[in-house]
């Protein structure tokens, strides 16, 4: 272990290494969420490395950096306040924390192998005087081969350092010789051998108070042992790796695009039942369900919420209050169809209009239960479409709880997950993978351009032998029915 930097103040013995998860406003928003609250894991204090080399294994591939303040802890501190929490700081400076993320599934949260490997906190290589400097005016920023990836400021963390300071003392001793890494904000990435990271911190308001620069070079070595769990990258590490898939270098991921919307709006529920059976999924559709008003035309990306079996003790713990019912409808978003798994029993009701008021005013495309509408009346006077079983007076409490959210789930027999398509029409709704969808929409409205030519043939009085479907002979005629049609 390299505790050069460190011992300058602290002597040889370095304490505790806990790293935060998720601080900065610029990397929550890259992730997608924002937490409610703070959040850390551990790392070995055999990690720390001063500026140098770090070494990724051949058998891995997503080393990554994360530029971070760090501070170093110089009293011990139990219980403190926030206001009193700078107080036990004695020292900041720049540090990198770095992992293999190919290692992260095996941790399941922990990142003892991701990030706990030898070299894998580099930090230094100067330590400026916490009572120097403004905790809200630091600077912390990261160069790979000269060009600026991470560049962000103290003053915008979503917890200020003091904040973990006074979270972690109400459970445990923070000692001299310890370490805070408090986050990274946007913009790490992936490094490869060759590469050189450099990280800096310093103060905003006197730039000469600064870390110095803290640079380590990737170099290649050994394929880990043949031991425990191996380096696995797939395409989610992948992405939080690199920080977008662009980056990663993978497909864009498929969206609903508005022109998209239209066509499948466009197409009847039938024809695309049809070519789904056609490309090998004869069951997609959500059984027992229909539009609680006729002509009601549903396209949306899923979101989905499980109810299970009524049980008193279990209702009481998680059926009331905000349950995973009203927080599947409060985060259900603009274009979303919320589908629920409702055990297709249409005897209780699993929305009611206020909620229906809610989802309509969130954005949502619609709503589909297997299961039953209470306040029938008044959730259709909402205008928000509706696919559902039957209308059924009763409330939460009898027959259901809401149990969870954004899980795959069984809806009318149909197996239905978070971001498949649901379409829905008079004939009922199905539900599209997403990678299907464009390849399934072209064949559909040529099925129904076909099926037009058809048609009429029929109405002029026409045999559907040889017809219906078309062969050879009429398809010839079709392709010049449908010159003439894209001339006109």
């Amino acid at each position: 272990m390299s505790q050069n930097i460190v011992s300058q103040t602290l002597g040889d013995e370095v304490g505790k290494i806990i790293a935060v998860h998720l601080s900065y406003p610029s990397r929550a928003e890259q992730r997608g969420r924002i937490p409610a609250e703070a959040s850390y894991f551990m790392k070995a204090s055999s990690s720390l490395n001063g500026p140098g080399e770090v070494v990724r294994p051949d058998n891995a591939e997503l080393l990554v950096f994360e530029a971070e303040i760090a501070l170093v802890i110089g009293k011990p501190a139990r219980n403190v306040s926030e206001e009193e929490a700078w107080q036990y700081v004695s020292h900041v400076t720049a540090a990198n924390d770095m992992g293999i993320l190919d290692l992260r599934p095996a941790d399941k949260g922990s990142n003892v192998r991701s990030k706990s490997g030898d070299g894998m906190t580099p930090i230094g290589p100067k330590l400026i005087p916490a009572d120097k400097i403004n905790p809200r005016e630091l600077r912390v920023k990261a160069t790979v081969d000269g060009t600026v990836m991470q560049d962000d400021s103290s003053g915008t963390l979503l917890f200020p350092f003091e904040h973990f300071i006074a979270d972690l003392s109400r459970v445990m001793t923070l000692e001299p010789g310890d370490i805070i890494l408090t986050g990274t904000p946007a913009g790490s990435s992936v490094l490869q051998p060759g590469q050189s990271v450099t990280v800096e911190v310093y103060s905003e308001s006197d730039p000469s108070l600064t870390s110095g620069e803290l640079t380590t070079t990737v170099v290649s070595g050994p394929a880990l042992a043949d031991v425990g769990s191996a380096p696995a990258a797939d395409d989610k590490q992948r992405i939080d790796a690199w920080g977008s898939r662009e980056a990663a270098g993978l497909e864009p991921e498929f969206e609903l695009t508005d022109e998209l919307r239209e066509r499948i709006s466009n197409l009847a529920l039938a024809t695309l039942s049809s070519q789904m059976r056609q490309k090998g999924y004869p069951n997609v559709s959500i059984d027992g369900v229909r539009p609680q008003v006729p002509g009601t035309k549903l396209v949306g990306r899923a979101r989905t919420l499980r109810y299970v079996g009524h049980r008193p003790d279990l209702f009481k713990k998680y059926g009331g209050g905000y349950n995973a019912q009203k927080r599947a409808i409060d985060t259900v978003n603009p274009g979303e169809v919320l589908v629920m798994e409702a055990r297709g029993y249409e005897h209780a009701g699993t929305l009611g209009d206020i909620l229906a008021l809610r989802a309509k005013v969130r954005g949502a495309a619609g709503i589909i239960t297997d299961g039953a509408v209470r306040d029938w009346a008044a959730v259709e006077e909402v205008g928000l479409p509706v696919f559902a079983q039957a209308a059924h007076p009763s409330v939460l409490g009898r027959v259901h709880i809401p149990w969870d959210t954004d899980v795959t789930i069984t809806c009318g027999r149909v197996a239905v997950q978070p971001g498949d398509v649901i379409v829905g029409d008079d004939d009922g709704a199905i539900v599209i993978p997403p990678h299907m969808v464009e390849e399934l929409v072209a064949d559909a409205e040529q099925q129904e351009s076909e099926e037009e030519f058809i048609a009429q043939m029929v109405a002029a009085g026409e045999s559907v032998d040889g017809l219906y479907p078309l062969n050879a002979q009429w398809r010839e005629k079709y392709n010049e029915w449908l010159a003439e049609q894209n001339d006109n």
